[in-house]
């Protein structure tokens, strides 16, 4: 009995190198040549005709190549030959092997003409390599030429981070702080959505009136949106969620635009949130009935099922199980410790409170803006509390909150977005995220407060490194767990 090959082996027959294609069986192996094409293909009878696996002789180290042996290594590499053979194009072009169930909404995306797909799965299960090999494979088939990423600021520079190191996407971020150096390198009356075929933006710098016309003129082909529940209809604050939605709508408007949501949390228990964010895959799923369990629903079900995939990690293990194949998530054990301020953090952080006492208690200006500045206070102690490096970043940009961007925000809603943001009570993660570091530049630029905030910076640059307790703290924690043998 001859060796059994898989598809994608590279074997030896006729006098030259194939590879083995999916639709193989023991008796004839489908093979297409090494570097072919799809007409090139032809079946092997395994019984008639010697087949062995292709040997490639070992580099010799007295032949060292240059510049250009290199380069066609590396291209070499880079177009993987071995992807050609199966069912997805873009596997030899990722650093990363993906796991059996991370497959499902690939596979079920590449089933749809237009791709609509909520990735609901649980926490930790990896609904960001699901989403980007989504991507990659459609990249790799030339049925988009263009993508973006809309999350929440602070997860902008991860996935920039994932979408480069393992599926070589070279997306740019655009924040509120980057915005200004993109625009810089335009031509007049170009657009930073032409120039940067890929990109990452933030969904709250790009919700606004004055920026999302822009993002909807040059839409790319695939849109990606992170965090998919903070853009629902109902269940959150007013004006923010509003404007979400409806961006996400308008994206979602145009039936060829690839749309992919995620979230982990895409029902929180408000049944008109949850079909709001179903209607931006289909407009007939805002009208599903509430009974879905009965058998008379069982259409419906499976219409929905072609665009909903949600997994928790019992299921998957399950299910891995059950194909012989371990999985094995990390589990999470959580302690506390605790630390003494040093002298000079303690001295910092008296002359950082003198300051926000002030702050607070200054009954200058309208309600809107003492409002404002008692939440910028309480950022100020947050940072403060943080690190060294967060005190040191607030104090010196006091970038604009979530309340002091929107103009025309009421107290309610100024309170309301200085509670989830500052003291992190939102308990579905809908906060307002904004980008940059809490604290509000009220002052003006070369106001005495101003400088006086540049002052306290300065000193809290200082205490970088040794005087910081905490980081102390930290290093001889990471110390034990690594002789432990973690790898945190």
């Amino acid at each position: 009995m001859g060796i059994a090959f898989s598809p994608g082996n590279i074997v030896q027959a006729r006098g030259r190198q194939w590879i083995v294609l999916p639709d193989s069986t023991d008796e004839v192996l489908m093979v297409r040549p090494m570097g072919g094409l799809d007409d090139e293909v032809v079946g092997i009878c395994t019984s008639l005709e010697e087949i062995k696996s292709a040997n490639f002789s070992v580099p010799d180290p007295n032949k060292p190549g240059d510049f250009n042996s290199c380069r066609l290594l590396r291209d070499a590499a880079r177009l993987s030959t071995r992807a050609a053979a199966g069912p997805f194009r873009c596997f030899g072009k990722v650093a990363v092997e993906p796991r059996p169930y991370q497959l499902v909404p690939l596979m079920m995306a590449l089933r749809q003409e237009t791709v609509r797909l909520l990735i609901a799965d649980d926490v930790g299960i990896g609904k960001t390599v699901e989403a980007s090999l989504i991507a990659k494979e459609l990249l790799e088939r030339g049925e988009i030429n263009s993508m973006a990423v809309l999350c929440p600021p602070q997860l902008a520079e991860q996935w920039q981070k994932e979408l480069k190191q393992k599926f070589h996407i070279s997306a740019e971020l655009v924040l509120s702080s980057t915005v200004k150096r993109l625009e810089r390198g335009l031509m007049a009356g170009e657009s930073i959505f032409q120039r940067y075929p890929h990109v990452i933006v933030s969904t709250d710098y790009i919700k606004s009136v004055r920026h999302r016309d822009d993002f909807l003129r040059e839409c790319p082909d695939l849109v990606i949106v992170d965090e998919a529940h903070t853009c629902t209809l109902s269940g959150g604050i007013g004006k923010s969620k509003q404007a979400r939605f409806e961006l996400i709508q308008k994206i979602a408007s145009d039936t060829e635009r690839n749309v992919i949501l995620v979230t982990a949390t895409p029902h929180s228990g408000n049944e008109e949130a949850f079909r709001s964010l179903l209607s931006i895959l289909n407009k007939e799923f805002a009208n599903l009935p509430h009974d879905m369990e009965a058998d008379s629903r069982s259409a419906i079900r499976a219409r929905l099922a072609q665009h909903l995939v949600q997994r928790l990690r019992g299921d998957v293990i399950s299910q891995d199980r059950e194909l012989n194949i371990t999985t094995n998530f990390p589990e999470r054990e959580d302690a506390e410790e605790s630390y003494q301020l040093s002298n000079e953090y303690r001295s910092l952080f008296s002359k950082v409170l003198d300051f926000v006492n002030e702050m607070v208690t200054d009954e200058s200006g309208n309600q809107r803006s003492r409002r404002v500045r008692w939440w910028s206070a309480l950022a100020l102690l947050r940072a403060m509390a943080s690190s060294p490096a967060a005190a040191a970043s607030t104090l010196r940009n006091r970038a604009a909150t979530a309340a002091e961007n929107e103009e025309d925000s009421d107290l309610a809603e100024i309170d309301e977005l200085g509670r989830q943001t500052i003291l992190d009570e939102s308990e579905d993660d809908s906060a307002e995220l904004f980008d940059g570091t809490p604290g509000s530049d009220i002052f003006g630029k070369d106001s005495p407060a101003a400088e006086r905030l540049k002052r306290l910076a300065r000193d809290a640059d200082k205490l970088f490194g040794k005087p910081d307790s905490k980081l102390q703290k930290l290093i001889k924690l990471l110390k034990s767990l690594i002789k432990e043998g973690y790898n945190p």
